[in-house]
């Protein structure tokens, strides 16, 4: 996409879905594979399919305290007239016609017994004096009764997880009760994280300088997404030195540069990354931060981001998360969401999709009628705009509960309107 964009401007802008279209199929997944031990697999990506090597349990168990009994030796029981067996203690491996034996919850069902009777429903007779102790049944119990049956949990060779699938805390307990102690995962995705600005220092700014921020943001966003950050040094605004941070990087599952995306005199990253590869989009049809540019260059994606740090976080948030995800061989779940009452109209340009920085709060807003219920399927809490605008002010987002998303066809959002709110820092 060459172009001199300076005079060019951005008399078009691609749509939200075309532009990360158009990205993902510059971006394939790495293919890297690894095991790793169950504990450290937590929001990890399975890479094989999964089967289960053994069933859940391994065993006839049984789902009560009580007695093991064949079901027929208890038919017709009842208060009146108990069923009566001879009791074979807890240690026996198998049970004979008329006999029963204790079992307690999760022990083995002895061999030929097929119901256990509830400890509750039982007494107890005889047993001194070198007599053979008998146990009444006061329940009929049905054949299967109160046992969980051999892979009632997980039956052998069951398929547990397909590739792609992002492991969870209660999924590695299951994988444990099968009998794994490691996972095949995909190697967590590598992305390079590039600040430039000639303005940027890491502390004790002077006039006209600036504390370089969205390098520390987006590489801890890299983290929380699943991949690992490489959080370079500022990279100044000139053309060989950010030519050579980026292709430094390109070995890099993903590149993303911050600042010098749009189309001032400073703004060079166009061009540099046209001069490695290729510009795949540049201007996109959302607000904060339409200046974001899209490319790859040996078949690396590069994200770059607009510099101002509002911008640059939903920039992050609607291409480099689903771009990291897709290379390191999963897809981006939808940020959760939360229905809220907008306190005040939001507004937004027809044709642009529109992130309005909201705080939530904790009590619910006004139902339709003026009077607050406290139910908040039909009274939702209230979610105030913290600023209409202002992609540089770092404190409306950081201060924000979350933002509510204005489509494209709209032209803004009412007071009063029932909307959702993606919390997106509470999602992987």
């Amino acid at each position: 996409m060459s172009h001199d964009r300076r005079e060019a401007g951005f008399k078009r802008r691609t749509r939200v879905a075309d532009a990360l279209a158009t990205l993902f199929d510059a971006a394939e997944p790495h293919g890297r594979t690894e095991s790793v031990p169950l504990a450290d697999a937590d929001g990890r990506v399975v890479a094989e399919p999964i089967d289960a090597p053994a069933p859940v349990p391994s065993y006839d168990r049984a789902a009560m305290d009580g007695y093991a009994v064949r079901a027929e030796d208890t038919f017709g029981a009842s208060d009146r007239s108990p069923a009566v067996l001879r009791a074979v203690g807890t240690e026996a491996d198998s049970i004979a016609p008329g006999e029963a034996a204790r079992v307690h919850t999760g022990s083995a069902v002895p061999d030929g017994a097929d119901a256990v009777v509830m400890i509750e429903q039982v007494e107890t007779v005889g047993g001194e004096s070198g007599r053979a102790g008998e146990v009444e049944s006061f329940d009929a119990v049905a054949a299967g009764e109160n046992v969980g049956e051999a892979g009632e949990d997980v039956a052998d060779g069951q398929r547990l997880f397909e590739p792609g699938h992002v492991l969870r805390p209660s999924d590695l307990g299951l994988l444990k009760s099968v009998g794994l102690d490691a996972v095949p995962v995909y190697e967590r995705p590598t992305v390079a994280v590039i600040p430039t600005g000639e303005e940027l220092v890491q502390s004790d700014p002077d006039p006209g300088e600036v504390i370089e921020t969205n390098g520390l943001t987006v590489s801890r966003l890299v983290e929380r997404w699943g991949g690992e950050a490489r959080y370079r040094d500022v990279v100044t605004d000139d053309e060989d030195a950010l030519a050579a941070a980026i292709e430094g990087d390109l070995d890099a599952d993903a590149v993303v540069t911050t600042g010098g995306s749009s189309v001032g005199e400073r703004d060079l990253i166009p061009e540099v990354v046209d001069g490695l590869g290729e510009v795949l989009v540049h201007g996109v049809a959302l607000k904060p931060g339409h200046p974001v540019c899209l490319g790859a260059a040996d078949g690396t994606p590069i994200v770059s981001l607009p510099g101002y740090p509002v911008a640059c976080i939903v920039n992050a948030a609607q291409f480099l998360r689903p771009v990291q995800k897709r290379v390191g061989g999963t897809t981006a779940d939808p940020f959760p969401t939360r229905r809220a009452r907008l306190a005040r109209k939001v507004p937004s340009e027809p044709g642009t999709r529109t992130f309005a920085r909201v705080s939530l709060s904790e009590e619910p807003g006004e139902g339709a009628g003026g009077a607050s219920n406290g139910d908040e399927e039909t009274d939702p809490p209230t979610a105030t705009p913290t600023r209409a605008s202002g992609s540089g002010i770092l404190s409306s987002v950081a201060l924000a509960d979350g933002w509510v998303v204005v489509p494209e066809p709209r032209e803004g959002l009412d007071a009063g309107e029932v909307v959702d709110v993606e919390l997106w820092e509470a999602s992987s």
